[in-house]
C-alpha cells in the first residue's frame, strides 16, 4: 500500500469516528464540537479528492458557519432544557431514524460503486466551453454557466432562511436589533484577536471571492469569511447587530438574488433565454452579480448567527 492509500484509509477511518462520536455526544455542545471536527476533516478528504472548491465551501460553510449557528443554538436552548427535552424523540424513533438513515447511505454507496468508469458528467463539455464565459475555473463555469438556476435558488433559500429565523421573535420585538449586545473587550485574547485579525480577514475574503471566477473560491467562500469576521467582531464588542428594519440590510440581503434576476431577465432579452449569458457580456456580468452574491451570503450567514430580534430598535 502506497503512502497515499494509507492517508486516505485513516482519514476515512477519522471521518467514521468523528461521526460516531458527534452522534453519541452526551451534551450539545459536546456534538457541536464533534460536528465541526467532522466537516474540517471532510475537508481534507475533498482536498485529497482534488475538489478544492468543494473543500473550501465544507471547511467555510459546513463546519464554519454552520457550526457558528448550531452553537448560538445550544447556548439558546440552555434556557428551556425542559423543553427540549420533552421534545426529544424516544429510542425507538431514534432507532427507525438510525437504521432508514443507514440504509440511505447504503444504498447511496452502492449506487456510486454501481456507476461506469469514467462516471458520466458534464465536465468535458464544461470544460470545453467554459472559454465562452471567460471564466477559468470549471466549477465557477458549472454553476454560473450550467446550473445557474440552482445557483439562484440556493441564493434565494438564504433570503428566505434568515426570514424564518427573524419570524421566532414576539411582535412586540418586529424590526428591532437580533442577538445579544456583548460587551466591549478592551484587553485579552478576544480583543486582541478581534483587533489584529479583523482587517486580514477582510482582505482574505475579499480575495477569495473575486479570484473564484479563475481560481478555487467564489462568493459563498468569500461571503462565508467576511461573516464569520463581522461575528468576531460582534463577539468582542466592537459592533452591533443594526436593526432589521433597516433598509441597508435588507438590501444587503436581497442584492445577490436580485443581481442574479437582474442578468437572467437580461439573458432574456440579450441572449437565448432566461440566465443565458450573452456572447462578450457574460463575464463582466458574472462578475457583477458574484459581488452582489457575496454580499448577501455575507449578510444572510451573520443574520443567521445573530438570530431573531430581542431588542427594540
Amino acid at each position: 500500500m502506497t503512502m497515499g492509500g494509507l492517508v486516505d484509509w485513516l482519514l476515512a477511518a477519522l471521518v467514521l469516528g468523528a461521526a460516531a462520536w458527534t452522534l453519541a455526544a452526551p451534551t450539545g455542545f459536546a456534538a457541536v464540537v464533534g460536528f465541526v471536527g467532522f466537516g474540517l476533516l471532510v475537508t481534507l478528504a475533498w482536498v485529497r479528492l482534488g475538489a478544492v472548491d468543494v473543500a473550501l465551501t465544507e471547511a467555510a460553510i459546513g463546519a464554519g458557519a454552520t457550526g457558528v449557528i448550531l452553537l448560538m443554538a445550544v447556548v439558546r436552548l440552555r434556557g428551556g432544557a425542559e423543553e427540549v427535552s420533552a421534545a426529544t424523540p424516544g429510542r425507538a424513533v431514534m432507532v427507525a431514524a438510525g437504521l432508514l438513515a443507514g440504509g440511505v447511505g447504503l444504498a447511496l454507496a452502492l449506487a456510486v460503486l454501481a456507476l461506469p468508469d469514467p462516471a458520466p458528467g458534464l465536465a468535458a463539455a464544461a470544460m470545453a466551453r467554459r472559454g465562452e464565459l471567460g471564466l477559468g475555473n470549471p466549477v465557477a463555469a458549472v454553476l454560473m454557466g450550467y446550473r445557474g438556476l440552482d445557483t439562484l435558488l440556493e441564493s434565494v433559500v438564504l433570503v428566505f432562511a434568515v426570514l424564518a429565523v427573524w419570524s421566532m421573535a414576539p411582535d412586540r420585538r418586529w424590526g428591532g436589533i437580533p442577538g445579544p449586545r456583548f460587551p466591549r473587550q478592551e484587553a485579552g485574547p478576544l480583543a486582541l484577536l478581534a483587533r489584529l485579525l479583523l482587517p486580514i480577514g477582510l482582505v482574505i475574503g475579499i480575495h477569495v471571492a473575486w479570484v473564484g471566477a479563475e481560481a478555487p473560491g467564489g462568493k459563498f467562500q468569500g461571503g462565508t469569511i467576511l461573516a464569520a469576521m463581522w461575528v468576531l467582531a460582534w463577539v468582542a464588542g466592537l459592533v452591533q447587530p443594526p436593526a432589521i428594519a433597516s433598509q441597508a440590510v435588507r438590501l444587503a440581503l436581497v442584492a445577490g438574488p436580485l443581481a442574479f434576476l437582474l442578468a437572467g431577465f437580461a439573458g432574456m432579452a440579450l441572449g437565448e433565454g432566461f440566465l443565458a449569458w450573452p456572447p462578450g457580456l457574460a463575464k463582466p456580468m458574472i462578475l457583477l452579480v458574484e459581488a452582489a452574491m457575496t454580499l448577501s451570503v455575507a449578510a444572510a450567514l451573520a443574520l443567521l448567527v445573530a438570530g431573531p430580534p430581542e431588542r427594540a430598535a
